[in-house]
């Protein structure tokens, strides 16, 4: 095969993505650790970490409005190296209130990732749906290797060192991005940043029709995929009785399905329209999901992991279908902020899910999941069948 720049724009743009998730995942792994070294309770590394996460999701409007004024380049790098200081940072921290701050500014260097290598993919690929669903599965990946070397480092060697490993792979992808990619031309280099903070203007771009359907969509997706990354290991163990090995092989199932599950459904989407790919993805987890609630052996149960892993593969179908309503002078500012909003709100699943497996039991919590797959599935299907134009 004749290899293409563009190829190296998407295979580094996927590995600076694994970069910042690997950083976020190396965490969780080595949670009792970490309280146990500070001395402090579970409510309060929940609270670092609440903030690590909404501070990724605030950072994505930013991070749109300073590449349409700096180009995407200087933003992935402060991305992938911010990330990898950080996590430096948090390996250093000598006290609890260090630990906050680190990885609350952790997850805002991250942040600015996703949504400008989204739009340099925009500028660089014509079927953008494959190309964000190869760049979506940085992610899964992270999930896949990141757990697990945090934990078996932090079991042998403590959770510093653990948190730090994101420095092993981030420090060389930092210097391949550096060396390899090549500049691009700022779309709005001159435009004061006030102008695009302007509320009415914001305001008018969330509420367009072609925009605000499929952020309602997303919303209730993120919701979903948060719900399930945050519980679904622990869902099986309390619900089902599985062992914590068992549930572990069944989430690194999950995430390597999801890993494949965004490729196909970016290609899809460019092949047969994005709403086809959204739409089999959220009736996938809709009829996946409940399989994993009453399947009680292993095939059902297996079936239900995979086709849940695939409807949580939607933001490979969902995140090209914002692109396509975007003008191209929006993209960097106007994918961003979309990206904030979904995420942001989006990441409620893991409050809302913890809630309702407390007040009603893990079997409603997971049901409830479904019913959100499902619903979002009947509106793209009445708005593809009564030609409403969202």
């Amino acid at each position: 095969m004749n290899w293409q720049y563009r190829y190296t724009v998407l295979v580094l743009c996927m590995l600076a993505f694994f970069v910042t998730y690997f950083a976020r995942l190396a965490i969780s792994p080595v949670v009792p650790l970490i309280t146990e070294d500070f001395g402090i309770t579970n409510t309060l590394i929940g609270f670092a970490l609440t903030g690590m996460w909404l501070a990724y999701g605030l950072a994505q409007f930013p991070s749109g409005v300073l590449a349409d004024r700096y180009g995407e380049k200087p933003i992935v790098l402060v991305a992938v190296g911010g990330t990898t200081v950080m996590s430096l940072a948090l390996a250093l921290s000598p006290l609890y209130g260090a630990f906050v701050a680190a990885a609350v500014v952790l997850g805002g260097v991250a942040g600015l990732h996703y949504a400008v290598a989204t739009t340099l993919l925009s500028r660089t690929f014509d079927d953008i749906g494959t190309a964000v669903g190869f760049h979506s599965i940085g992610g899964p990946l992270a999930g896949l290797v990141a757990p697990v070397a945090a934990a078996w480092v932090g079991v042998r060697y403590g959770w510093r060192p653990a948190v730090a490993l994101t420095a092993i792979v981030g420090i060389p992808i930092f210097v391949l991005f550096v060396w390899r990619i090549r500049p691009t031309e700022p779309r709005r280099p001159d435009e004061p940043l006030r102008d695009s903070l302007e509320l009415r203007s914001l305001l008018e771009l969330v509420s367009r029709p072609t925009i605000a359907f499929p952020l309602l969509i997303a919303m209730a997706g993120t919701y979903v995929v948060q719900g399930l990354l945050s519980f679904f290991p622990a869902f099986l163990v309390a619900f089902h009785g599985y062992t914590p090995t068992a549930a572990g092989v069944a989430f690194s199932v999950f995430f390597v399905i999801r890993a494949c599950g965004q490729i196909v459904l970016g290609r899809v989407s460019d092949v047969y329209g994005r709403d086809v790919a959204i739409g089999s993805s959220m009736l996938a987890g809709a009829v996946g999901i409940p399989l994993v609630v009453l399947g009680s052996g292993l095939l059902p149960m297996a079936v239900g992991v995979a086709l849940a892993g695939v409807g949580s593969s939607f933001f490979a179908a969902i995140d090209p279908r914002f692109m396509d309503a975007l003008p191209a002078e929006e993209r960097g500012t106007g994918f961003g902020l979309v990206r904030t909003v979904y995420t942001v709100l989006g990441a409620s699943g893991s409050f809302g899910v913890g809630l309702t497996a407390d007040l009603f039991g893990w079997g409603v919590a997971f049901w409830t999941l479904a019913a959100l797959f499902f619903v979002s599935f009947l509106a793209l299907a009445a708005n593809r069948v009564f030609g409403l134009g969202y």
